[in-house]
C-alpha cells in the first residue's frame, strides 16, 4: 500500500510545497468566501500556493492553475453526551487539533466537543489519503504536511502592530499581594494622587492609588508618577483606567517593563470594588457604566436595556469584531446596503472570481466581491431551528445567533501599507470610509465606480477683503463635514448648572451628576458650515500682497448619496483628541438647495492669475523668485531617465524641481529619501501656478488631467497606438506604471470618439447626470439637493483612539441595528447622537 501511495503521488510531487517562512498558509478561510473547516464542505488547501478554498470553489482553482494536491479539512462540532465530564478536552481524531482557527469564539464552550478531520484530495478524481500517514508517504508531503498544519496565521504576519497576540502572563500576577486598605475606586472623577492630570492614569493593582503614566515625546502622557511610586514601594502591577472591558484591559508591569497579562485581573479589580464585567473602555477617565438609563451613550447608541428581536437573511448577516474593528465594519454594512456598490460586486461575482488573480486574497475586487455577497447572500444569518428554539426555552438560556462573517482577509488587504489602519487599534470611521472610496476609485479603472454615487463638487470663492476681487475654483469632495457651534447649544443654563454639580461632585469625592449634553440645532450647524472662513496666510494677486481673505463653500454638484459628518472630535489644550458630547436635532428630510453655488455674480471682478512669491526649497538664503503663472523650468530628460526607472512621473517631476535641475542623480538621492511621504506620487503643485502635472497648460482653464506630452510619447515609443496612450494615461491620473497595466489589461481596447467634452443636456438627460469626459474631470452626478436619511455610524467613547462603532440602516422601511455580529430590529435608533450620517437623494 505504501508503494502504491508514493507512485500514486510521484507526478505531483513537483507541485507540493513546504512552507517557508515568508509564505501565507489560509488553512481557516477560503479566498473566495467565508467558507471553513466548520463548513459543511469543509475547506481545501491548495499545496502548492498555500490558499484556501471552499468546495464551491476549489473546482475554479484546479481548472485555473492545474494545482491537484489539496489538503481538505474538516472540523466536526458535536454535542457533548449527557453526563460528559464538564471541562473535558476536546477529543482528537488522529491527534490532530488545528491551530489558529480565529473564526472559532466558541472553542471553551463546554457543551460541545471538535474533532478534526484531515485527509490529502488528489483532483480530479477526488482520491483521498487519511492523514497522518508517515509511513505510507513519501517523507516531503509528510513535512509539507506538518508544516501547513502547524503554520501561523497569516493576518499575524501581515499585521505587525498585532501585539496583543504576543502578551506573556506575568510572573506577578498569580501571586500579587493586594493590601487591605480599604480603597474603592470610584466609577469617575480620577485624578493623579501626585498632580492634577486626569489623563493617562494607572490604578496599582496592589494598594490601589491612581497616578498618572509617564511623559512621551509627542507632548502627551503624564510626569511619571506611577513610576515613581513603583520604585519607592515596589508594588508591579498596574492597569489602566479607561481600558477595562469585559475582555480584559492594558496592564504593565514595572519589573517586567512590558505590557502583560494578567488572568487573574477580575479579581484583582474587585478588591477595589470594580466590576470588570460591567465595564466598557473609553481613552480618558469616564467609565461608562452609568446607572442612569438612557443617559448612557454606550447604552443609547447599541440600544442597551430594550428587547431587540434578532433578524435574519439576505441584507440582516453581522460582521465579528476582530479587535478594534468596528469602525470598518460599519462602514462595510452601509456601503453594501446602497445598490449601487450591490450590483458593482455582488451582481458581477462571477465574472470577478473567474478573472481574479492567481492570488485572490490580493486582489481588492475580489475580497469586494467575496465580503458583499457574505453580506446579502445570507448564507451566515440563518435563525436557528425550531427544536433548538424548544430547547433554549426549556433551559432557560439563550444560544447564541450565527456570528456572521469576518473582516481579516479584506482588513489585511485594504490596510497593507497604512500605519493606523493595518494596527489593532481603533480608528476613524470617517477616515476608513475616505480610504475606501481612493481604494474603489483606484481599482475600477475602466469598469463601473460604484464611488460615483458620493462625489460632488465645491465650489470655493475666495475674496480679498482689502481689494473686493474674488476667485472661483472648484474641487472634488465626497463628505459634506459639518461644525458643531457649542455657542449655539439651546440649553445653556443646564450646561451651566450641570458644570457646578460636576466640580462639587469631584472636590467632595461623590458620583458625579446626571449627564447634560449640549442641544445643538441642526440650522445652526447648516448655518456655520455656510459662513465665511479666514483664509491663513492669504496672499492677494489683487495687491501683490498678503492680505485679509475668507472663504466660503457651495455645492457646485449635490452627489445620488449624501454624507454627513459631525465633526464632533476636536483637541484639547493638551493636544489630546477629544470628542463633543452634544446632541443634534438631524432631520429624516435634509433640503440644501440653498446652499447650492451659483459661479461669479454680477458686479463681482475676479482676481487675477498671478502667483505668489514662491521660495526655493534647496535655497539657502530663502531667496524669493516670481513664478507670474508660468511653471518653472523643470529638466524633462531627467525627468523621463527617472520615469524610466519605473518612479510614478509625478515624483520624478518633483524631485527634478525641489533638486534646482541639477541632474537624474540629484534627483534620484531625493525620491529615496521621500518615498514613504503620502503625497509621494501626488502633482508637483505651486502656490498661484497650481498643479504641474501637465506642462502644456495651468491656471483655472487648464485641463485637470491632460497627460504630459512626453510621457506619451514614452509608451508610443513602445509600440502602443498614441490614443490609447493617452486614453491609459487619463484613467490613471497620468501615473506611467499604471497605464502600462490599463493598457495590458484591455487588450479589446477601442479608441474612442475625439473631442468628447464635458455636457449637460437636461432635455436628453433628466437625472443631470454629467457624462465623462476624455478632457475634463470624475464624473459627477448632479441632482436635487433633497435627500432622506437611510443610513447612521455613532460613535461611543470619549476620541476615535478608543470606543466602539454602530450604524443604523433603513431597510424595508424599518430601522435595523449593526452591532458587530449582533443585528437586530431597532426599536430607538440614536438619530441625535450620530457622527456620520447618510442620505440618498428623492
Amino acid at each position: 500500500m505504501a508503494a502504491d501511495l508514493g507512485e500514486l503521488l510521484v507526478p505531483y510531487m513537483p507541485t507540493i510545497r513546504v512552507p517557508k517562512s515568508g509564505d501565507r498558509v489560509y488553512k481557516t478561510e477560503c479566498a473566495f468566501s467565508y467558507d471553513s473547516p466548520e463548513s459543511e464542505g469543509g475547506l481545501y488547501v491548495c499545496m502548492n500556493t498555500f490558499l484556501g478554498f471552499g468546495r464551491e470553489h476549489v473546482e475554479r482553482h484546479y481548472r485555473k492553475t492545474g494545482q491537484s494536491v489539496y489538503m481538505h479539512i474538516k472540523r466536526h462540532i458535536r454535542q457533548k453526551a449527557t453526563g460528559a465530564k464538564v471541562g473535558a478536552f476536546p477529543k482528537r481524531i488522529n491527534c490532530l487539533l488545528l491551530i489558529d482557527l480565529e473564526n472559532n469564539a466558541d472553542m471553551n464552550n463546554e457543551d460541545y466537543e471538535y474533532e478534526d478531520e484531515v485527509k490529502l484530495v488528489i483532483f480530479p478524481d477526488h482520491f483521498e489519503i487519511a492523514l497522518p500517514n508517515i509511513e505510507e508517504l513519501p517523507a516531503l508531503v509528510t513535512i509539507a504536511c506538518d508544516a501547513v498544519l502547524n503554520a501561523k496565521s497569516p493576518y499575524r504576519k501581515l499585521d505587525q502592530e498585532s501585539w496583543e497576540d504576543d502578551l506573556q502572563v506575568s510572573k506577578f500576577a498569580n501571586n500579587l499581594v493586594q493590601v487591605d486598605n480599604g480603597v474603592k475606586i470610584p466609577p469617575s472623577g480620577w485624578k493623579c494622587a501626585k498632580c492634577d492630570l486626569r489623563e493617562n492614569l494607572w490604578l496599582n493593582l496592589t494598594d490601589g492609588s491612581i497616578m498618572c503614566g509617564r511623559w512621551f515625546g509627542s507632548g502627551s502622557g503624564g510626569n511619571g508618577h506611577a513610576l515613581e511610586h513603583h520604585k519607592q514601594m515596589g508594588y508591579p502591577l498596574a492597569v489602566k483606567l479607561g481600558s477595562i472591558t469585559p475582555d480584559g484591559a492594558d496592564v504593565y508591569s514595572f519589573d517586567e517593563e512590558e505590557d502583560v497579562l494578567d488572568p487573574h485581573l477580575a479579581k484583582h479589580l474587585a478588591h477595589f470594588g470594580i466590576d470588570m464585567l460591567q465595564m466598557q473602555g473609553t481613552e480618558n477617565g469616564v467609565l461608562d457604566n452609568e446607572v442612569k438609563p438612557r443617559v448612557n451613550e454606550w447604552e443609547v447608541i447599541q440600544e442597551a436595556g430594550l428587547k431587540l428581536k434578532p433578524m435574519f437573511g439576505s441584507g440582516y448577516t453581522g460582521i465579528k469584531n476582530v479587535g478594534n474593528s468596528s469602525y470598518l465594519s460599519t462602514v462595510m454594512q452601509v456601503i453594501f446596503s446602497i445598490p449601487e456598490f450591490q450590483r458593482a460586486y455582488v451582481g458581477n461575482l462571477t465574472r470577478i472570481f473567474d478573472y481574479a488573480p492567481l492570488d485572490p486574497t490580493q486582489d481588492f475586487g475580489t475580497q469586494m466581491a467575496k465580503h458583499g455577497h457574505g453580506l446579502l447572500s445570507g448564507q451566515f444569518s440563518k435563525p436557528p431551528m425550531k427544536s433548538e428554539l424548544i430547547e433554549q426555552v426549556m433551559k432557560e438560556e439563550h444560544k447564541p445567533q450565527p456570528k456572521g462573517i469576518n473582516t481579516r482577509m479584506l482588513k489585511a488587504l485594504v490596510s497593507k501599507g497604512h500605519a493606523e489602519f493595518s494596527s489593532n487599534r481603533q480608528q476613524d470611521a470617517e477616515e476608513f470610509f475616505l480610504h475606501l472610496i481612493n481604494l474603489v476609485e483606484r481599482n475600477s479603472i475602466g469598469t463601473e465606480n460604484p464611488s460615483d454615487v458620493f462625489r460632488f463638487l465645491v465650489e470655493e470663492r475666495t475674496q480679498c477683503c482689502q481689494s473686493g476681487k474674488v476667485r472661483y475654483t472648484q474641487r472634488v469632495d465626497y463628505i459634506m463635514q459639518l461644525p458643531v457651534p457649542m455657542e449655539a447649544a439651546t440649553n445653556k443654563d443646564e450646561l451651566i448648572a450641570f458644570d457646578l454639580k460636576r466640580r462639587e461632585a469631584e472636590t467632595a469625592k461623590k458620583p458625579p451628576p446626571e449627564l447634560v449634553r449640549a442641544r445643538i440645532p441642526f440650522s445652526a450647524c447648516l448655518q456655520a458650515f455656510s459662513e465665511p472662513d479666514n483664509v491663513d496666510d492669504f496672499w492677494s494677486s489683487a495687491l501683490q500682497a498678503k492680505s485679509a481673505g475668507v472663504k466660503t463653500s457651495r455645492f457646485a454638484s449635490f452627489p445620488e448619496y449624501m454624507v454627513l459628518q459631525i465633526k464632533k472630535f476636536t483637541f484639547g489644550l493638551d493636544w489630546v483628541p477629544k470628542k463633543l458630547d452634544v446632541i443634534i436635532d438631524m432631520p429624516d428630510l435634509l433640503d440644501i438647495n440653498h446652499l447650492k453655488a451659483t459661479g461669479l455674480k454680477p458686479g463681482e471682478e475676479e482676481l487675477p492669475d498671478i502667483a505668489p512669491p514662491i521660495v526655493i526649497p534647496d535655497d539657502p538664503n530663502g531667496l524669493l523668485y516670481l513664478c507670474f503663472a508660468v511653471a518653472p523650468d523643470i529638466d524633462e530628460s531627467s525627468v523621463m531617465q527617472l520615469a524610466e526607472m519605473g518612479f510614478p512621473l509625478e515624483a520624478c517631476r518633483k524631485a527634478v524641481y525641489y533638486t534646482g535641475s541639477m541632474g537624474a542623480e540629484v534627483a534620484f538621492n531625493w525620491i529615496i529619501s521621500h518615498m514613504e511621504e503620502p503625497d509621494f506620487a501626488e502633482p508637483l503643485t505651486i502656490p498661484g501656478c497650481g498643479s504641474l502635472a501637465s506642462t502644456s497648460s495651468h491656471g483655472q482653464n487648464a485641463l485637470p488631467n491632460q497627460p504630459p506630452e512626453e510621457i506619451v510619447a514614452l509608451i508610443s515609443s513602445m509600440g502602443f497606438p498614441r490614443n490609447q496612450a493617452i486614453q491609459a494615461l487619463r484613467s490613471t491620473n497620468n501615473n506611467l506604471e499604471r497605464a502600462l497595466d490599463w493598457i495590458f489589461s484591455h487588450p479589446d481596447w477601442e479608441e474612442e470618439p475625439d473631442n468628447v467634452t464635458l455636457t449637460v443636456d437636461l432635455e436628453n438627460n433628466p437625472n443631470g447626470i454629467i457624462t465623462e469626459s476624455e478632457q475634463e474631470g470624475p464624473r459627477i452626478k448632479d441632482g436635487n439637493g433633497r435627500y432622506e436619511l437611510f443610513g447612521i455610524i455613532s460613535h461611543a467613547g470619549t476620541s476615535t483612539m478608543s470606543g466602539h462603532y454602530v450604524c443604523h440602516i433603513k431597510k424595508e422601511g424599518r430601522w435595523v441595528i449593526y452591532n458587530d455580529h449582533k443585528v437586530s430590529a431597532s426599536e430607538r435608533p440614536p438619530k441625535d447622537l450620530g457622527y456620520l450620517y447618510f442620505y440618498h437623494r428623492i
